[in-house]
């Protein structure tokens, strides 16, 4: 069965293009040109994957976003943001509010293309097939649940949120760099893309709290998950 894709977008030329070449490769594809009727199509429709702009009428990108992260209906869709507006604080806001990647007006479709695959693996299937629980103090991570507790609280983390927690954890005590995170995490590496795995770790930190610090900074290389 193929996969089906919300393209939320309002200028109608890459609106089109972008959907001829989802159907092209397979995929069925839902249209919005408007962010309030895309939330809602989102809503009703639960798309595998959203591709969405951020410079919407109706309601912007970001707003969309962050809607839908905070409703259960729609929190574990993932979402492509591709947009013009490309600086690094952007970036950082798009994946703050849950975005799982972000491209920037003008791309290349070959290469949404292969982001759009790699996210929709990510949510597929587990990082590795080792399914062994893995206990650090009383946090406990569980692989083929993707789920991870604190006690017996559990942690809400995305998808790409839990990889990345789960290749640290299996790693304790080695250094990753981030090219090695993008291409285990991700599933690819691009260049300039390593601030990517900088902002994704500044989540996680926050969300594994009181162990944020047992993430350690290799500077100039990548992390660490202190081997205790």
């Amino acid at each position: 069965m193929s996969k089906t894709i919300l393209v939320i977008e309002d200028d109608q030329d890459i609106l089109d293009l972008v959907t001829w070449h989802l159907e092209s490769e397979g995929y069925h594809t839902l249209k919005c040109t408007d962010g309030r009727k895309g939330l809602e199509s989102a809503i009703h429709d639960k798309p595998d994957l959203i591709v969405l702009d951020l410079m919407l009428p109706g309601m912007d990108g970001l707003e969309v976003c962050k809607t839908m992260k905070r409703n259960q209906a729609t929190s574990d869709i993932p979402v492509v943001m591709l947009t013009a507006k490309g600086e690094e604080v952007d970036r950082i806001v798009g994946f703050e509010l849950g975005a799982d990647d972000y491209m920037v007006k003008p791309f290349s479709p070959r290469e949404l293309l292969l982001r759009i695959r790699a996210v929709l693996k990510r949510y597929e299937q587990p990082l590795e097939q080792n399914t062994a629980i893995l206990r650090h103090r009383d946090l406990t991570v569980e692989p083929e649940n993707y789920k991870a507790y604190i006690g017996d609280q559990q942690i809400r983390l995305t998808v790409t949120e839990f990889n990345l927690l789960l290749e640290l954890m299996q790693n304790k005590g080695r250094v990753r760099s981030r090219d090695r995170l993008l291409d285990r995490v991700w599933g690819y590496q691009f260049e300039g893309y390593a601030r990517t795995v900088d902002t994704h770790i500044r989540r996680l930190r926050q969300k594994i709290e009181p162990y944020a610090d047992d993430i350690e900074t290799v500077r100039g290389v990548g992390y660490r998950f202190k081997e205790v």
